[in-house]
């Protein structure tokens, strides 16, 4: 059985969970983390020195921290789909390029200058000055993916691959944010292909009102 700490909630939990709803793996996950705490406990120390979530266990084996080291790690166990991370060393490292550019470059520039920024930080700490200048620095990532998705139908070519579960992760929440976005239809036509996924929409598309406001 393999187990998940982290929130439901949780933009580095997310990707994995999607993995897991995609290869229909049996799983349980632990509210840890943000207002469900747990992070410091000596238990929890043990698995991540860093106090973070997410962790996965999987049936007693050492535990494995770090969103992209886990999600590389279901792939090569679990995924029977060689396109979506290929035995091949050279076809895998294209997948894992775009999986490594989507986390490094895309999530770290949402996820705390932007999600943070307008969601979690309290109202009167929020700086519309600095989300712009945040927001000008993620659409130089999100025109990469435009021109990127103007002739293949997923980010690392036309087949769903792991790349597209670190990527995909952080559109929902984009698209949901009340910011003025420049028009891509390609970026959009691709996340309407992700919304079409049962997975995606069960652990993706997940309500952050519990964020809001709060830090």
């Amino acid at each position: 059985m393999i187990t998940v700490y982290g929130r439901a909630d949780s933009n580095n939990v997310q990707p994995i969970m999607w993995l897991i709803g995609e290869l229909g793996l049996d799983h349980e996950r632990l509210d840890v983390g943000h207002r469900f705490g747990g992070t410091r406990t000596a238990e929890h120390l043990a698995m991540n020195p860093m106090g973070l979530v997410p962790v996965l266990r999987d049936d007693g084996d050492e535990p494995i921290a770090e969103m992209g080291a886990i999600l590389r790690y279901l792939a090569a166990r679990y995924g029977t789909d060689d396109d979506f991370w290929p035995a091949d060393p050279s076809h895998r490292a294209q997948v894992d390029r775009w999986a490594e550019w989507a986390k490094v470059e895309v999530m770290a520039a949402f996820q705390a200058p932007v999600f943070f920024a307008a969601v979690i930080a309290k109202p009167e700490k929020r700086d519309p000055v600095a989300l712009q200048s945040a927001l000008a620095k993620l659409d130089v990532r999100l025109d990469v993916a435009e021109a990127r998705l103007a002739d293949r139908l997923f980010l690392a070519g036309d087949r769903f691959t792991l790349a597209d579960t670190v990527f995909g992760s952080v559109l929902y929440r984009y698209f949901a944010l009340d910011i003025a976005r420049p028009e891509r239809p390609n970026l959009s036509a691709y996340y309407h292909r992700l919304e079409e996924r049962p997975a995606y929409r069960d652990h993706v598309m997940v309500s952050f009102d519990a964020l809001k406001g709060t830090v």
